[in-house]
């Protein structure tokens, strides 16, 4: 790029107008789906400099440097040109806001997930009554639920933005995860059951009044057992996957009650052949079985997940 000769008071090509206009709408949904606080405004500001001078073809930049891409473009644009023009902006809008909102959607039931395994765990645990691992999941829970509620409070998804109730929510279970602490460690078990049976309706309340459905959350749930039982049967281990079978039983019946058309009994019956072939020790049909276990669920998880 060079100064140019003559001046003038436009200073970008059309190119380079209609970059900047792709890169704003794309920091805009970055700011509004992906980013909170500071970093959210950052990226609004940074958006709003790329579309401003995107439509008035000026940078100030440019004059700073002595710098021009404005070249001399009296032709006007073609058909052609602008149709591919308005068909990436409406993908990168269009495109843009969907992806981001499912992926940030998901990426939150993901997060739960994981924090809920050690929920789920702690509770279990504590109304069998059995300190040390009680102790250890509880503790685990801790940190887990402390990072979710972190991030969570900083930063909502779009899918829980409007929920007044959301931050407040949050506090009560972290307050009641903390409440139980003594009766985990050297108190009474059973109390500290009932306690922590009160964190479960919190989030599906959560759930229920932002438009989630159950059946996601029993999706994203299943996925990560299931994950293990495909891991081993990778590996030709039958123990490995009649293991992990258990706990991904377990978490389809979840998914079953959510419901159970065609789809979903496909992945039944494929987890069950799976588990049969591994109770047979048929060690070379299990990573064929573990791909059709995994291609059924995915045909699931990609639309109703």
């Amino acid at each position: 790029m060079n100064a140019p000769q003559n001046y003038s008071l436009f200073n970008e090509s059309r190119l380079d107008r209609f970059l900047r206009l792709l890169v704003g709408l794309v920091l805009f949904q970055i700011g509004f789906f992906w980013l909170g606080g500071l970093w959210q405004g950052l990226a609004y500001v940074l958006s709003g400099v790329m579309l401003l001078t995107a439509f008035t073809g000026i940078c100030p930049l440019y004059f700073v440097a002595g710098l021009s891409t404005a070249r001399g473009e009296s032709r006007p644009l073609s058909k052609v040109w602008l149709g591919v023009g308005l068909l990436l902006v409406a993908v990168v809008l269009i495109g843009g806001v969907y992806a981001s909102n499912f992926f940030s959607r998901k990426i939150f039931l993901e997060d739960f997930n994981q924090m809920n395994n050690f929920y789920k765990q702690a509770l279990f645990q504590t109304g069998q009554g059995h300190r040390e691992e009680a102790i250890q999941n509880y503790e685990q829970l801790q940190v887990e639920y402390a990072a979710f509620q972190q991030k969570y409070s900083a930063y909502q998804p779009y899918a829980v933005r409007g929920d007044d109730r959301f931050e407040a929510d949050l506090e009560n279970v972290a307050q009641t995860i903390a409440g139980v602490n003594e009766a985990v460690h050297d108190g009474d078990l059973q109390q500290a059951h009932v306690s922590l049976e009160a964190v479960r309706p919190v989030f599906q309340d959560i759930f229920k009044r932002n438009g989630f459905s159950m059946l996601a959350v029993a999706l994203v749930d299943f996925h990560d057992v299931m994950e293990v039982a495909l891991e081993a049967a990778t590996e030709k281990d039958a123990q490995g996957v009649l293991t992990a079978y258990t706990a991904a039983d377990t978490a389809l019946k979840v998914v079953e009650t959510e419901a159970n058309d065609a789809e979903i009994q496909t992945i039944r019956a494929n987890l069950e052949s799976l588990r049969t072939a591994a109770a047979d020790n048929q060690t070379e049909a299990l990573p064929d079985l573990a791909n059709q276990l995994k291609t059924s669920f995915v045909k699931v998880y990609l639309i109703r997940g």
